[in-house]
């Protein structure tokens, strides 16, 4: 389902269809605003935590977390996966040369492969990625995948970053789910790679994988920790009014909200 219309009332559930399968449910944590607060962001959060059965959605405003936005970074986890399946990638020790242009952010003025790329969140890089694959491929991938409103149209810079994609937090999470369990309609051993170079950090029984976006004016931080129980998976958006100074709100108020669930360790 690509859009979640109703307004959720807080600790009210309502019903919907996650990846057209069964059905499940949501509460809005009124209670995580204080993470929210205590670090002057504005924005949403939803975290879908597997660990039992019966699992909810747990949505911090509801509203805009239904709400659709250009992905920015958070994209390269499936132009990742679209870059393997297309063929312009072949392993994650492939070689993209850098074209000698200074750019803004010292990392991205070097060569880099798939996994370093995407630690360093190398735009220019996946600027490249997007020009082989081609407009008409990525809308054939982006549908296949069911992400967000699957159109790579528009865009001066990437259809990602100023284009006319649009995915909501909702819609985030579905796709992360599907990824997960390698049942994305693409080759299992390209998901798995994908999921490995988007390691974040592990403890001893738990591994968080995720990818951080900016659009400029908010930005993203998705992903999921695995647990021996099951996945808890998550999908941030923020409002960066201070622009660069506000990016550390991100994985600041969701690591919050994840150790208050105890999906996280204390750091």
């Amino acid at each position: 389902m690509r859009l979640f219309n109703a307004v959720i009332l807080a600790f009210s559930m309502f019903v919907t269809n996650v990846q057209g399968a069964s059905q499940q449910a949501a509460v809005e944590r009124q209670n995580w605003k204080i993470f929210f607060e205590q670090h002057n962001a504005e924005g949403t959060l939803v975290v879908l935590d597997q660990r039992a059965p019966g699992a909810v959605f747990q949505v911090h405003n509801p509203r805009r977390a239904s709400a659709p936005y250009l992905p920015a970074s958070t994209y390269k986890i499936p132009h990742a996966l679209f870059a393997l399946e297309h063929g312009v990638v072949k392993d994650e020790f492939q070689v993209f040369k850098w074209d000698g242009k200074t750019r803004e952010f010292d990392v991205w003025n070097s060569d880099h492969n798939l996994r370093s790329s995407m630690r360093g969140s190398v735009v220019w890089v996946y600027q490249r990625i997007g020009q082989e694959i081609g407009e008409q491929a990525a809308k054939t991938y982006l549908e296949k995948a069911d992400y967000g409103n699957a159109d790579p149209s528009g865009g001066k810079d990437g259809y990602w970053l100023d284009g006319n994609i649009r995915i909501n937090a909702f819609e985030q999470i579905q796709f992360l789910q599907k990824l997960y369990t390698n049942s994305l309609p693409f080759k299992v051993e390209h998901q798995r790679l994908v999921k490995d170079i988007i390691i974040v950090e592990a403890g001893k029984d738990w591994i968080l994988r995720g990818k951080t976006g900016w659009e400029g004016s908010f930005g993203w931080w998705v992903g999921y920790v695995e647990w021996p129980t099951g996945p808890v998976f998550f999908a941030l958006n923020i409002d960066t009014p201070n622009r660069i100074g506000d990016l550390p709100k991100r994985e600041a108020v969701t690591r919050a909200v994840l150790q208050s669930i105890k999906a996280l360790p204390p750091s």
